[in-house]
């Protein structure tokens, strides 16, 4: 048995490779695992579930990656999705639709004996400030409740201007302002007391070394999918201890089988 851990799949319907390669993920690579993770991001921008009762191009996309998690959670496989920076409003109604655990921003887990945290990863991005700032409002009930109750439109409208501002924003910022903060890092394994740390968000995947505790720990990085490739950390109970768990990337057109 093993776990998948995925993130940053983007979906959108101008991306119709990565969202029929993330279909075939979930058939051939999913099909017996014992959980899989998508931890953040699985949409480009997702505006709220009731998108799911209009006639949208996105609400047929989510429809059928919802229907194959939810096949997926009915034949014995765990689901679990988490928020991104993308889709922060990703609600219980669309989790129910994919059979699917809501996670909390960090997930502490023991998979297959290794204790690790789970996280989408922008939380460690301290050192951009702007964004920090949003993420605080965004994540504010309140402000999420002011922003559901807009119309459709309005929202799709919001979600397109905030894209591009923050595209426009990135473009400027040097590239060490958007990734982690190190020592955000060693904090949270600290105060959680893992060894071992899995997250999305930067586009920047890596496993990275260092010490926590006085002890090697290990940073695992998804990377994002794109129309050629696609990513998963995979942790299975044949993998030892010394190379557990494993990052891998793979054409988006060839998904692997185990």
């Amino acid at each position: 048995m093993r776990t998948l851990l995925v993130a940053d799949l983007h979906l959108s319907e101008h991306t119709p490779e990565i969202t029929q390669g993330f279909l075939d993920y979930l058939t051939t690579t999913a099909v017996d695992a014992e959980a899989v993770y998508v931890l953040g991001d699985l949409f480009d921008a997702w505006i709220g579930d009731d998108l799911l009762d209009y006639p949208h191009p996105l609400a047929d996309i989510a429809k059928q990656v919802a229907a194959a998690l939810s096949k997926l959670g009915e034949n014995g496989t765990r689901i679990c999705l988490m928020h991104g920076n993308r889709d922060f409003f990703i609600g219980q109604r669309f989790a129910n639709a994919c059979s699917a655990t809501l996670l909390p921003d960090i997930q502490e887990a023991e998979l297959h004996g290794i204790p690790l945290v789970l996280l989408h990863g922008d939380s460690l991005c301290t050192l951009d400030k702007d964004y920090m700032a949003f993420r605080q409002q965004s994540r504010d009930p309140q402000w999420q409740a002011q922003m559901l109750e807009l119309p459709l439109e309005q929202r799709l409208e919001l979600a397109t201007s905030l894209r591009q501002q923050s595209g426009d924003a990135n473009a400027t910022k040097a590239q060490a302002i958007m990734d982690v903060t190190p020592s955000e890092v060693v904090k949270l394994m600290e105060k959680r007391g893992v060894a071992t740390m899995i997250h999305g968000h930067t586009h920047r995947p890596k496993v990275h070394d260092l010490t926590v505790d006085g002890v090697p720990a290990k940073r695992f990085v998804l990377g994002d999918w794109d129309r050629q490739h696609g990513w998963d950390v995979v942790i299975d109970d044949e993998t030892d201890s010394a190379t557990a768990p494993r990052l891998r990337q793979f054409p988006l057109n060839q998904p692997p089988v185990s």
